[in-house]
């Protein structure tokens, strides 16, 4: 196993030099950083010897990587259910887990971050909400110096695996669903935030169904935003027939903007959170079970450590009404 003192002597630099690149000081030139980097690459060096005893463990460690849904001041349900999901699946596999947030690594580079994760004896990495702006994990996912599993982006090589529903398919039936038991052709489609993966597959299920059923599609961002959908909905409600929104939260929000603009539209959303049981008014929503999706992402996990290759994962889901009394214990 390298020691500190073998990277020192592969980048030709002092051990002092090489302690400052893994704590992320500042002043060491760039150059200097990137050749520390490669050396420690290259030997594979795990930078502590707590790291390094937990490396040796039969048991891999995973890396849970979540971005929080700062939009809301509603508790994150969806969240709260990928960490269950994957936390009890962890155990079930022998697997240790930590968890990291966005927050603390949105300014590193991928050295940095393949630094700290290798500090943490890190042999995979789960990523929660990753979307087409996240350049430094897509760059981390094509080096493949980690075992990782995608969550909702489609992200898939050797040493990656993506799992998710197929969310074109899955705003395709519940628009269309809402759009038969209903009248109308004026569509306001009120989709998620422009850089998110999920968004650009649910708006071509909207867009599918428009052009087979002749429909008037009008769309605009909510931003996975309940307060801005409830401002969409007051701004274009009234000239459209029926809302499809591509988050219950959004949809929340475009119900509560009908009630007090004292007009009916139907409404649907996507993802089916609890708070859809109190809402007020039963709408269609696309049920997928966010627990179920961590926990096969955990046991996606444990076949690329145990040297499988990666794959595109794709799950089930369902369209249902959800009422009061299914969701009170």
């Amino acid at each position: 196993m390298a020691s500190i003192r073998d990277v020192a002597r592969k980048a030709g630099v002092a051990i002092s030099t090489v302690s400052k690149v893994l704590n992320h000081y500042p002043n060491v030139s760039e150059e200097t950083r990137i050749k520390v980097n490669e050396a420690i690459r290259e030997l594979k060096f795990t930078p502590n010897t707590i790291a390094s005893a937990l490396s040796s463990k039969q048991a891999g460690r995973v890396a849970l990587l979540v971005n929080l849904n700062t939009q809301t001041q509603a508790i994150d349900e969806i969240d709260m259910q990928y960490l269950s999901g994957a936390i009890n699946k962890a155990q079930e596999k022998g697997l240790d887990v930590i968890t990291v947030f966005f927050s603390m690594i949105k300014d590193w580079s991928v050295a940095e971050i393949e630094n700290y994760l290798r500090a943490q004896a890190i042999e995979g990495i789960i990523i929660y909400g990753m979307s087409r702006e996240d350049k430094v994990l897509h760059k981390l996912i094509e080096v493949q110096q980690f075992k990782i599993v995608a969550v909702d982006a489609p992200f898939v090589n050797q040493s990656t695996s993506s799992v998710a529903i197929d969310h074109e398919k899955a705003q395709y039936d519940v628009a269309r669903k809402t759009l038969h038991e209903n009248q109308g052709n004026r569509i306001l489609y009120i989709a998620g935030k422009k850089n998110g993966f999920v968004t650009t597959q649910r708006l071509e299920g909207m867009k599918r169904l428009a052009a087979q059923e002749g429909l008037s599609l009008f769309v605009r961002q909510g931003d996975f935003s309940e307060k801005k959908a409830r401002q969409l909905t007051f701004q274009y409600a009234r000239n459209r027939d029926i809302i499809v929104c591509a988050s219950d939260l959004m949809a929340i929000g475009a119900m509560r903007a009908l009630q007090e603009m004292d007009i009916f539209r139907p409404v649907c959303g996507f993802d089916g959170i609890t708070l859809m049981g109190y809402a007020g008014k039963q709408m269609n929503t696309v049920k997928q079970d966010f627990y179920r999706v961590s926990s096969e992402a955990m046991e996606e996990m444990g076949r690329l450590l145990e040297g499988g290759e990666g794959r595109a994962v794709v799950l089930d889901f369902s369209i249902v009404r959800m009422q009061y009394l299914d969701i009170i214990c």
